[in-house]
């Protein structure tokens, strides 16, 4: 009797072709999500609409980015906050914009400062260095910024030591369409508030 005969093929290798930047870009995306992972945003463009949070005070008042804009022009201010001691730009840009707040006030502009910084005493911190300033005006608000959520939301997380944030200045309309934006790589380099001022949409 004759043994039966099995035929073999030899199996192939896939063929892996090249993904485009696009399809990588993706990829990690989905990769990081799937690790937990946040990926991380893009600084938004002039012309974008700015994305909207909530942030508390650090008395513990939750502030909606919109509700502080509603009907108004916004200058969104993200401090360096807290990378372990108080900057004194930071404390100086403040200053500047609080000296200058009854100009935005007629302008119908109103100011919202980010205040970034490791967790752990952080709205103790924003507490010290606003005592070290006058009373905010009204049409000022302080938030901060603990876990970073906003500053990584907007692209802008200095990922080094004894840094938080970009020292970054965005101005938005009354849509919340970004008119005009500053960001810093350095400490000093920060728009003062006869710039922005200057960069308010016309009426």
């Amino acid at each position: 009797m004759e043994a039966p005969r099995f035929e073999t093929h030899k199996i192939q290798s896939p063929v892996r072709l090249p993904l485009s930047k696009a399809a990588r870009l993706v990829l990690a995306v989905i990769c990081a999500l799937s690790m937990g992972v946040p990926a991380l945003a893009e600084t938004p463009a002039i012309g974008a609409k700015a994305p909207g949070f909530t942030l508390s005070t650090p008395t513990g008042k939750a502030v909606r980015m919109s509700r502080v804009q509603r009907g108004h022009d916004l200058v969104l201010v993200v401090l360096r906050g807290f990378p372990g001691y108080q900057c004194p730009y930071c404390v100086r840009q403040v200053h500047d914009f609080i000296d200058h707040a009854s100009e935005f006030k007629a302008r119908n502009t109103r100011i919202l400062l980010v205040y970034p910084g490791p967790p752990g005493d952080l709205d103790q911190h924003a507490k010290d260095f606003l005592a070290k300033q006058t009373k905010l005006p009204s049409n000022v608000v302080l938030v901060t910024d603990p876990d970073y959520a906003v500053t990584n939301l907007y692209g802008l997380r200095w990922d080094a030591p004894h840094e938080t944030a970009y020292p970054s200045t965005f101005i938005l309309n009354r849509k919340g369409i970004i008119v005009f934006e500053k960001i810093s790589h350095a400490h000093g380099d920060r728009l003062s508030a006869q710039d922005a001022l200057e960069h308010l949409p016309a009426r």
